[in-house]
């Protein structure tokens, strides 16, 4: 009499027992390997099985332009806010440390800077609604 062990894995209600072995030869092997790296599923018998029964897949391509594009943006508005965190910092030590006379023409050259990134981030917006007008229209 065989007593059942508490211990061990527990046994899957649905084991999968059957093995099928398929051969392809150069061009549908590598037909095959496009196919499955556009379905972005984890593993080939995933694939295979979705694929042979007719289950339906989504094939998901991500632009690597449009990716590069978003990150350059974030790392650029990132340092565009630090730039507005030293502005301020740079005007309270002018307002500080110098003559008012002397604070004056430095402000004045630090508002050219400013009026220049705000005509750039003027152009970033343009560039990012043409971005998103190219984007929408191959969706």
């Amino acid at each position: 009499m065989k007593k059942k062990s508490k211990y061990g894995r527990n046994p899957k209600l649905n084991p999968k027992t059957h093995c099928v072995m398929v051969r392809f030869d150069d061009v549908e092997w590598n037909r095959f390997l496009t196919m499955y790296e556009e379905s972005n599923v984890y593993a080939k018998a995933v694939f295979l099985k979705a694929h042979f029964f007719g289950q339906k897949f989504k094939v998901l391509k991500v632009d690597k332009t449009l990716v590069d594009y978003y990150t350059k943006l974030s790392d650029f508005h990132a340092q565009f806010r630090a730039i507005g965190t030293n502005y301020n910092q740079v005007v309270k030590e002018l307002r500080i440390r110098f003559s008012e006379k002397k604070a004056m023409a430095l402000l004045y050259k630090l508002e050219k800077h400013t009026i220049d990134l705000v005509k750039l981030s003027r152009q970033i917006v343009e560039l990012s609604r043409k971005m998103y007008a190219k984007w929408e229209q191959q969706n």
